[in-house]
Protein backbone atom coordinates (compact mmCIF):
# COMPACT_ATOMS: atom_id res chain seq x y z
CA UNK A 1 0.00 0.00 0.00
CA UNK A 2 3.41 2.53 0.99
CA UNK A 3 4.37 2.02 -2.79
CA UNK A 4 1.32 3.18 -4.37
CA UNK A 5 -0.31 5.53 -1.80
CA UNK A 6 3.59 7.22 -0.92
CA UNK A 7 4.76 6.73 -4.29
CA UNK A 8 2.05 7.20 -6.98
CA UNK A 9 -0.52 9.22 -4.67
CA UNK A 10 -3.18 6.67 -5.01
CA UNK A 11 -5.46 5.95 -2.50
CA UNK A 12 -7.31 2.77 -2.11
CA UNK A 13 -9.51 1.09 0.21
CA UNK A 14 -9.17 -2.38 -1.19
CA UNK A 15 -6.11 -3.85 -0.09
CA UNK A 16 -8.03 -6.22 2.36
CA UNK A 17 -9.40 -7.73 -1.27
CA UNK A 18 -6.00 -7.86 -2.30
CA UNK A 19 -4.34 -9.56 0.78
CA UNK A 20 -7.52 -11.81 0.97
CA UNK A 21 -6.99 -13.01 -2.45
CA UNK A 22 -3.23 -14.00 -1.68
CA UNK A 23 -4.61 -16.23 1.14
CA UNK A 24 -7.21 -17.73 -0.55
CA UNK A 25 -4.75 -18.50 -3.45
CA UNK A 26 -2.91 -19.99 -1.90
CA UNK A 27 -4.69 -21.86 0.39
CA UNK A 28 -6.61 -23.60 -2.48
CA UNK A 29 -2.84 -24.64 -4.11
CA UNK A 30 -2.10 -25.59 -1.20
CA UNK A 31 -4.65 -28.10 -0.44
CA UNK A 32 -5.47 -29.32 -4.17
CA UNK A 33 -2.14 -28.92 -6.49
CA UNK A 34 0.61 -28.20 -4.10
CA UNK A 35 1.73 -27.25 -0.70
CA UNK A 36 5.25 -25.86 -2.18
CA UNK A 37 5.74 -22.34 -0.96
CA UNK A 38 7.93 -21.46 -4.43
CA UNK A 39 4.29 -22.26 -6.08
CA UNK A 40 1.84 -21.13 -3.62
CA UNK A 41 2.83 -17.54 -3.54
CA UNK A 42 3.41 -16.80 -7.03
CA UNK A 43 0.35 -18.40 -7.79
CA UNK A 44 -1.14 -15.79 -5.38
CA UNK A 45 0.43 -13.30 -6.45
CA UNK A 46 -0.53 -13.47 -10.05
CA UNK A 47 -4.18 -14.14 -8.92
CA UNK A 48 -3.70 -11.30 -6.75
CA UNK A 49 -2.40 -8.80 -10.00
CA UNK A 50 -5.00 -10.12 -12.13
CA UNK A 51 -7.79 -8.62 -10.29
CA UNK A 52 -6.25 -5.87 -9.49
CA UNK A 53 -6.91 -4.42 -13.38
CA UNK A 54 -10.40 -4.98 -12.81
CA UNK A 55 -9.89 -1.94 -10.52
CA UNK A 56 -7.18 0.07 -12.34
CA UNK A 57 -8.35 -0.33 -15.72
CA UNK A 58 -10.97 1.50 -15.35
CA UNK A 59 -10.76 3.28 -12.09
CA UNK A 60 -7.30 4.85 -13.02
CA UNK A 61 -9.33 7.60 -15.87
CA UNK A 62 -10.37 8.74 -12.52
CA UNK A 63 -8.19 10.82 -9.84
CA UNK A 64 -8.58 10.98 -6.22
CA UNK A 65 -11.65 10.78 -4.48
CA UNK A 66 -13.30 8.91 -7.45
CA UNK A 67 -10.45 6.48 -7.66
CA UNK A 68 -11.21 5.79 -3.52
CA UNK A 69 -14.98 5.45 -4.26
CA UNK A 70 -13.69 2.75 -6.78
CA UNK A 71 -11.71 1.27 -4.75
CA UNK A 72 -14.25 1.28 -1.94
CA UNK A 73 -16.54 -0.81 -4.27
CA UNK A 74 -14.43 -3.50 -5.18
CA UNK A 75 -14.18 -4.16 -1.53
CA UNK A 76 -17.59 -4.32 -1.11
CA UNK A 77 -18.04 -6.78 -4.30
CA UNK A 78 -15.26 -8.68 -2.64
CA UNK A 79 -16.65 -9.14 0.62
CA UNK A 80 -19.89 -10.56 -1.06
CA UNK A 81 -17.94 -13.10 -3.35
CA UNK A 82 -15.60 -14.19 -0.99
CA UNK A 83 -19.02 -14.96 1.24
CA UNK A 84 -20.86 -16.78 -1.63
CA UNK A 85 -18.18 -18.93 -3.27
CA UNK A 86 -18.36 -21.49 -0.95
CA UNK A 87 -16.39 -23.85 -3.58
CA UNK A 88 -13.21 -21.75 -3.40
CA UNK A 89 -13.87 -19.83 -0.01
CA UNK A 90 -15.86 -22.18 1.90
CA UNK A 91 -18.36 -18.87 2.41
CA UNK A 92 -18.04 -17.68 5.78
CA UNK A 93 -17.16 -21.01 7.16
CA UNK A 94 -13.64 -20.65 5.39
CA UNK A 95 -11.14 -22.68 4.29
CA UNK A 96 -9.61 -25.21 7.23
CA UNK A 97 -6.41 -27.67 7.26
CA UNK A 98 -4.44 -25.22 5.52
CA UNK A 99 -0.99 -26.54 4.77
CA UNK A 100 2.03 -24.63 6.54
CA UNK A 101 4.95 -23.11 4.53
CA UNK A 102 6.72 -25.59 2.90
CA UNK A 103 10.71 -25.21 1.61
CA UNK A 104 12.36 -27.55 -0.43
CA UNK A 105 10.01 -30.11 1.78
CA UNK A 106 10.34 -29.05 5.15
CA UNK A 107 7.28 -27.58 6.83
CA UNK A 108 7.39 -24.43 9.20
CA UNK A 109 4.99 -23.81 11.23
CA UNK A 110 6.78 -22.86 14.96
CA UNK A 111 6.10 -19.60 15.57
CA UNK A 112 10.09 -18.95 15.93
CA UNK A 113 10.44 -20.30 12.00
CA UNK A 114 8.25 -18.60 10.93
CA UNK A 115 9.10 -14.94 11.98
CA UNK A 116 12.63 -16.07 10.52
CA UNK A 117 10.54 -16.73 6.82
CA UNK A 118 8.70 -13.98 7.59
CA UNK A 119 11.53 -11.22 8.19
CA UNK A 120 13.06 -12.77 5.14
CA UNK A 121 9.89 -12.05 2.80
CA UNK A 122 10.17 -8.57 4.36
CA UNK A 123 13.55 -8.12 3.31
CA UNK A 124 12.68 -9.39 -0.17
CA UNK A 125 9.66 -7.07 -0.94
CA UNK A 126 11.54 -3.91 0.75
CA UNK A 127 14.27 -5.07 -2.11
CA UNK A 128 12.29 -4.92 -4.66
CA UNK A 129 10.44 -1.74 -3.93
CA UNK A 130 13.84 -0.13 -3.30
CA UNK A 131 15.14 -1.28 -7.07
CA UNK A 132 11.77 0.07 -8.00
CA UNK A 133 11.77 3.22 -6.60
CA UNK A 134 15.07 4.08 -7.45
CA UNK A 135 14.49 3.33 -11.30
CA UNK A 136 13.25 5.30 -13.98
CA UNK A 137 9.71 4.22 -13.44
CA UNK A 138 10.14 5.04 -9.65
CA UNK A 139 10.84 8.51 -11.20
CA UNK A 140 8.19 8.34 -13.34
CA UNK A 141 5.68 7.79 -10.65
CA UNK A 142 6.94 9.99 -8.22
CA UNK A 143 6.59 12.81 -11.11
CA UNK A 144 2.97 11.70 -11.57
CA UNK A 145 2.36 12.21 -7.84
CA UNK A 146 3.33 15.44 -7.59
CA UNK A 147 1.45 16.65 -10.74
CA UNK A 148 -0.55 13.99 -13.23
CA UNK A 149 -1.06 16.97 -16.23
CA UNK A 150 3.03 17.75 -15.58
CA UNK A 151 3.87 14.24 -16.24
CA UNK A 152 1.36 13.89 -19.17
CA UNK A 153 2.87 17.05 -20.79
CA UNK A 154 6.50 15.63 -20.82
CA UNK A 155 5.14 12.26 -22.51
CA UNK A 156 4.72 9.52 -19.78
CA UNK A 157 2.04 7.14 -20.41
CA UNK A 158 -0.33 8.53 -16.80
CA UNK A 159 -2.72 5.49 -17.03
CA UNK A 160 -0.46 2.69 -18.05
CA UNK A 161 2.50 3.50 -15.28
CA UNK A 162 -0.44 3.68 -12.34
CA UNK A 163 -2.02 0.89 -13.89
CA UNK A 164 1.46 -0.90 -13.11
CA UNK A 165 1.77 0.26 -10.26
CA UNK A 166 -1.82 -0.94 -8.39
CA UNK A 167 -0.52 -4.02 -10.52
CA UNK A 168 2.50 -4.47 -8.32
CA UNK A 169 0.78 -3.42 -5.11
CA UNK A 170 -1.50 -5.84 -5.28
CA UNK A 171 1.13 -8.50 -6.16
CA UNK A 172 3.40 -8.05 -3.29
CA UNK A 173 -0.31 -7.36 -0.83
CA UNK A 174 -0.67 -11.29 -2.09
CA UNK A 175 2.70 -12.73 -0.71
CA UNK A 176 1.46 -11.32 2.74
CA UNK A 177 -2.04 -13.45 2.13
CA UNK A 178 -0.22 -16.43 1.25
CA UNK A 179 2.06 -16.24 4.36
CA UNK A 180 -0.88 -15.39 6.32
CA UNK A 181 -2.66 -18.15 5.27
CA UNK A 182 -0.04 -20.69 6.06
CA UNK A 183 0.86 -19.81 9.39
CA UNK A 184 -2.51 -19.65 10.98
CA UNK A 185 -3.72 -22.22 9.11
CA UNK A 186 -7.77 -21.16 8.69
CA UNK A 187 -9.15 -18.11 7.03
CA UNK A 188 -12.92 -16.75 6.16
CA UNK A 189 -13.79 -13.37 5.10
CA UNK A 190 -13.72 -11.98 8.39
CA UNK A 191 -10.00 -11.18 7.94
CA UNK A 192 -10.47 -9.51 4.53
CA UNK A 193 -13.53 -6.42 5.16
CA UNK A 194 -13.24 -3.21 4.95
CA UNK A 195 -11.98 -2.44 8.55
CA UNK A 196 -8.81 -4.68 7.49
CA UNK A 197 -8.14 -2.51 4.81
CA UNK A 198 -8.85 1.06 6.88
CA UNK A 199 -6.42 -0.76 9.16
CA UNK A 200 -3.59 -1.27 6.49
CA UNK A 201 -4.02 2.51 5.73
CA UNK A 202 -3.79 3.98 8.83
CA UNK A 203 -0.26 2.17 9.33
CA UNK A 204 0.88 3.89 6.11
CA UNK A 205 -0.18 7.43 7.22
CA UNK A 206 0.84 7.32 10.67
CA UNK A 207 4.42 5.93 9.89
CA UNK A 208 4.91 8.15 6.96
CA UNK A 209 4.12 7.77 3.56
CA UNK A 210 6.96 7.49 1.09
CA UNK A 211 9.18 6.28 3.26
CA UNK A 212 10.47 2.45 4.34
CA UNK A 213 10.72 2.87 8.04
CA UNK A 214 7.35 4.68 7.90
CA UNK A 215 4.79 1.62 7.43
CA UNK A 216 6.98 -0.92 9.54
CA UNK A 217 6.45 1.75 12.61
CA UNK A 218 3.19 2.26 11.71
CA UNK A 219 2.78 -1.53 11.72
CA UNK A 220 4.22 -2.56 14.77
CA UNK A 221 2.85 0.58 16.68
CA UNK A 222 -1.01 -0.82 15.39
CA UNK A 223 -0.24 -4.05 15.95
CA UNK A 224 1.19 -4.15 19.53
CA UNK A 225 -1.57 -1.39 20.63
CA UNK A 226 -4.02 -3.95 20.77
CA UNK A 227 -2.31 -6.36 22.69
CA UNK A 228 -1.39 -3.15 25.25
CA UNK A 229 -4.81 -2.33 25.50
CA UNK A 230 -6.07 -5.77 26.65
CA UNK A 231 -4.00 -5.09 29.90
CA UNK A 232 -6.23 -2.42 31.10
CA UNK A 233 -8.13 -4.29 33.98
CA UNK A 234 -10.76 -1.73 34.02
CA UNK A 235 -11.62 -1.73 30.22
CA UNK A 236 -14.55 -4.60 29.48
CA UNK A 237 -13.71 -6.66 26.58
CA UNK A 238 -16.14 -6.39 24.98
CA UNK A 239 -15.20 -2.03 24.14
CA UNK A 240 -11.67 -2.61 23.27
CA UNK A 241 -12.18 -2.97 19.55
CA UNK A 242 -14.16 0.28 20.05
CA UNK A 243 -11.43 1.81 21.67
CA UNK A 244 -8.91 0.71 19.35
CA UNK A 245 -11.14 2.54 16.09
CA UNK A 246 -11.35 5.54 18.43
CA UNK A 247 -7.71 5.70 18.78
CA UNK A 248 -6.69 5.05 15.28
CA UNK A 249 -8.97 7.75 14.14
CA UNK A 250 -7.54 9.92 16.96
CA UNK A 251 -4.08 9.34 16.02
CA UNK A 252 -4.48 10.15 12.21
CA UNK A 253 -6.34 13.15 12.94
CA UNK A 254 -3.57 14.28 15.40
CA UNK A 255 -0.84 13.33 12.90
CA UNK A 256 -2.56 15.10 9.90
CA UNK A 257 -3.17 18.30 12.01
CA UNK A 258 0.84 18.30 13.96
CA UNK A 259 2.93 15.87 11.52
CA UNK A 260 1.12 15.19 7.93
CA UNK A 261 4.39 13.53 6.83
CA UNK A 262 3.24 10.57 9.64
CA UNK A 263 5.91 9.55 12.55
CA UNK A 264 8.85 8.72 10.41
CA UNK A 265 7.69 11.32 7.51
CA UNK A 266 9.38 14.96 6.88
CA UNK A 267 7.94 17.95 9.12
CA UNK A 268 5.53 20.12 6.79
CA UNK A 269 7.39 22.26 5.46
CA UNK A 270 10.84 20.78 5.48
Amino acid sequence: MNFIIGYAGIYSLAHAVFFGLGAYSSAWVGLNVTPSTFVTIPAAMLVAAIVSLVLALPALRVRGEYFVAASLGLQVIAVTVFSEWKSFTGGIGGVLAIPPVNLFGAEIYRPREFAIVSVIALLIVIAITLALVRSSFGRNLRAIRDSESAAASFGKNVPLIKTVAVVISAALAAVAGALYASFISFINVESFMLDTSVLLMAMVIIGGTGTFLGPLVGAALLLILPSAISYLSFLPQTEIGALQQIIYGLGMTLLMIFRPGGIVGRRSGT
